[in-house]
């Protein structure tokens, strides 16, 4: 009898001691020296995900991993998607992120004002996607940040942003203020990327639209700057003053010598400008010059603008810029 409860003894603390040693293993560090990312595929079952835990580092024992998720896990079926893993990451933490879906997150952006060829190198260089793309119709893409997963082909992403663009153009096109000097939402597109391109100020996008809306009614040139800077470098960064050349070229985009709106967009136009557009501020204004402080100053007549351009320069001479 006394041997039989000695054997009963070291059987109970051996029960035990599997229990502790099962319960620190499933909770403690796991193997994984850096953050990993594991994409688990629509269908995929516990064994199998446990497996690619496993050949990733992620995990010791692909069996143990499943065998302790039925005795210690919630019974929860994983997600599809492709999911973070940080470094050192418990088995039992592992299962929590299968469980709750919380996939990793990729994101490319696009900006307020990027033209499109810039924008085709952002995502052409995002990480992650698969095929190339060529450069999307200028102002076709809504700016934002569109998210991603690992294997999603660029040009979806482009599809995504051009759904966007077409979805918010037709909302705010249907909402637009009567009597617009714009006939059609391609030309509210042309006019919000000039707009765009034009101010960086939230609170004159309307006024420097009604400028340009007000021009365009008088049959004036628009005399916008960034329609000179397109044609030659399809809207990247000029580096440099602009040439008189270039100012007095004639095309299709130079609105110092022509009338009217440029034949297409200068950039990709961000929902405020689009509105802007859409809904001008009630101003006489024709015209207006940068005021020094990052913002315009607006004039009515050509007087005004005479005046406030001297001001400008003015300006621009004690900064040693001219």
């Amino acid at each position: 009898m006394r041997r039989f409860g000695c054997l009963t003894v070291v059987t109970v603390l051996a029960l035990v001691a599997g229990a502790l040693w099962a319960i620190h293993d499933w909770g403690g560090a796991g193997p994984a020296p850096r953050n990993l990312s594991i994409t688990i595929q629509p269908g995929t079952g516990l064994t199998k995900a446990a497996d690619q835990l496993e050949a990733a580092g992620a995990i010791r024992s692909a069996s143990r991993f499943v065998l302790f998720a039925k005795i210690f896990g919630s019974g929860a079926g994983i997600k599809a998607g492709e999911f973070g893993i940080p470094a050192h990451l418990s088995q039992s933490d592992i299962l929590q992120v299968l469980q709750g879906g919380k996939t990793l997150q990729r994101f490319v952006t696009i900006p307020e004002g990027m033209p499109s060829i810039m924008a085709q190198e952002r995502i052409m260089a995002a990480p992650e996607l698969t095929g190339t793309i060529d450069r999307p119709a200028e102002g076709s893409l809504l700016p934002d940040s569109y998210s991603y997963q690992r294997g999603d082909t660029r040009a979806s992403v482009v599809a995504h942003m051009q759904r966007d663009m077409n979805a918010y153009l037709a909302k705010a096109w249907a909402n637009r203020k009567p009597g617009l000097v714009v006939r059609t939402p391609q030309e509210a597109i042309i006019l919000a990327s000039i707009v765009e391109k034009e101010t960086a100020k939230p609170s004159e996008r309307r006024l420097v639209a009604a400028v340009y809306s007000n021009r365009l009614k008088r049959g004036m040139m628009l005399q916008a700057d960034p329609t000179i800077i397109y044609p030659v470098t399809f809207g990247k960064a000029l580096g440099r003053r602009i040439l008189l050349s270039e100012k007095n070229a004639k095309n299709a985009y130079n609105t110092y010598t022509m009338t009217g709106l440029p034949t297409g967009p200068i950039a990709n136009p961000g929902r405020a400008s689009i509105d802007a557009v859409l809904d001008p501020a009630d101003s006489n204004a024709l015209y207006f010059v940068a005021d020094g402080t990052g913002g315009s100053v607006f004039a009515d007549t050509l007087e005004q603008q005479n005046i406030n351009v001297q001001k400008w320069y003015a300006i621009r001479r004690a900064r040693g810029e001219m």
